[in-house]
């Protein structure tokens, strides 16, 4: 069961609106390296997990990255909130604009709409943990790369934080990748999943 606080994890107090900032910072709810797929990424992978620290870790995690959607959320809607139609037009935020009016709507960057073939959870806990420190990695160079391309220091402080709690989240999933380990026999760990296979514990 969740309980929902109702304030951000981290405040997004944006003065300025900005759509073309808005255009790309969107790509971090629904693109292939998004906060929605994170979230569903690793809540979904908790039901393949034989180990209850690594269980309540995929939770942790899965429900923080939820709050991070919120935050980017937030984002996109100060930045798009009472503009013109010569705004639009001219920060060329008109294609989204015309299916979305401001609505947030999950998309990339591209335009492409969120699709779960963005996320796996195979139920084999080492794919499965190797899968998200690779997305944690991936979460983290499209923020490095945000941060490139903004200036606006409103927009820059929660960036700077999200970004940080992508390198916490690498961190822990390289910790719950330790555990599972430690508890599987090293000479078969890839060669076993301990859901299915009698003896694949040491």
């Amino acid at each position: 069961m969740w309980q929902y606080e109702k304030k951000l994890q981290y405040p997004v107090n944006i003065k300025n609106p900005n759509p073309k900032y808005a255009k790309i910072i969107i790509s971090q709810y629904g693109g292939p390296d998004g906060e929605l797929g994170a979230s569903m990424r690793y809540l979904t992978q908790r039901y393949g997990t034989p180990y209850n620290e690594v269980k309540g870790l995929l939770t942790d995690i899965g429900t923080e990255e939820l709050a991070h959607m919120e935050m980017v959320c937030a984002m996109v809607y100060q930045l798009t909130r009472n503009l013109t139609p010569e705004q639009i037009k001219a920060a060329g935020f008109d294609t989204y604009f015309v299916d979305h009016t401001a609505s947030v709507y999950p998309v990339a960057a591209s335009g492409l709409p969120w699709r779960a073939e963005y996320i796996q959870s195979k139920g084999d806990i080492i794919a499965d943990l190797h899968e998200d420190m690779g997305a944690e990695q991936k979460a983290r160079v499209t923020y490095d790369n945000l941060i490139r391309l903004i200036d606006d220091p409103d927009i820059l402080d929660p960036l700077k934080f999200l970004r940080q709690r992508e390198i916490v989240h690498y961190q822990r999933f390289g910790e719950a990748l330790g555990i599972t380990t430690d508890r599987l026999n090293s000479k078969n760990f890839y060669a076993c999943n301990p859901n299915f296979d009698k003896g694949c514990g040491k």
